[in-house]
């Protein structure tokens, strides 16, 4: 004769795990509005850029080690510049060295265009790279001119979205930011590893840049990195003071400086998100 083992029932759920499961019921329920670049980013999976691999393994070393891999990528950045010149730039493009690139859009940005929480009109992102961040914000009511002094960035850019659904509402231009002379101002300019890509000297310049080339209720949007104390550069090292020093006396308020709380890798605590808006115009053209 045949044993039958007895199983007991499993014990019913508690009452925190139901209510997890209807939260995770909810959102798949509910999706989020997303920009026409989400659907490009599923077929993209299998063609992340290598720095974004790096960006994200070295998100799981201690500050220490963080800190001495962005010393070395000073380093290596370095190598690349001779004096003023700035076509070291485009010796890491050529070179395929591009630690600033995460080959996706920036988490922090993306979430403030899906809640509706950016201005509508023109945009401009300067430095803007292979264009991840302009695609994914660009819309019928928004359009967003990315410009690069890299003319090997510009290109990659153009290659990854010409078919992109949105290309109506984007352009990608190689411009030195500091001599281009646009025919349109801008209600919105986004600024991240911008800024700290330039020599401090000519932080007084940036700044009289932003205000020129933003309308008189437009709003500048400083993603700050890297809140460090290493040396040299580029990238720079940025502190709240350094926007403040040559922002407010053009006129602009900090409407908010938050902490980064959706930053990547080994940039988790070196980040603040700064909104800026102009109390008195200093445009022109």
């Amino acid at each position: 004769m045949r044993t039958l083992s007895f199983v007991p029932p499993p014990p019913p759920p508690s009452s925190a795990s139901i209510v997890t499961s209807s939260i995770r019921a909810l959102r798949l329920a509910i999706p989020f509005p997303s920009s026409p670049y989400c659907n490009l980013s599923r077929k993209r999976e299998g063609k992340v850029e290598a720095s974004t691999r790096m960006a994200e393994n070295d998100g799981k070393d201690d500050g220490v080690a963080s800190k001495s891999k962005l010393a070395a990528h000073v380093d290596r950045i370095r190598q690349r510049f001779h004096g003023q010149s700035t076509d070291g730039w485009e010796k890491c493009w050529e070179q395929g060295f591009t630690p600033w690139d995460l080959g996706r859009p920036t988490p922090i940005i993306q979430q403030l265009y899906r809640m509706g929480a950016l201005p509508k009109g023109r945009a401009l992102i300067p430095g803007c790279g292979t264009g991840y961040d302009v695609v994914s914000i660009a819309c019928p009511e928004r359009y967003v001119v990315g410009i690069d002094i890299s003319e090997i960035a510009i290109k990659r850019a153009i290659q990854l979205f010409s078919s992109s659904p949105n290309t109506n509402h984007f352009i990608f231009l190689k411009e030195d930011f500091f001599t281009w002379h646009p025919t349109e101002l801008f209600d919105l300019i986004f600024d991240y590893t911008f800024f700290c890509a330039i020599e401090p000297k000519m932080r007084v310049a940036w700044a009289e840049r932003m205000s020129g080339l933003l309308r008189p209720e437009g709003e500048l949007i400083t993603l700050m990195f890297p809140i460090s104390d290493h040396i040299g550069g580029p990238p720079y090292k940025v502190s709240i003071s350094d926007y403040e020093e040559v922002l407010c006396p053009l006129g602009f308020k900090a409407i908010s400086i938050m902490d980064n709380e959706l930053a990547v890798g080994p940039r988790k605590g070196k980040e603040k998100i700064g909104r800026w808006k102009k109390i008195r115009s200093n445009s022109s053209l």
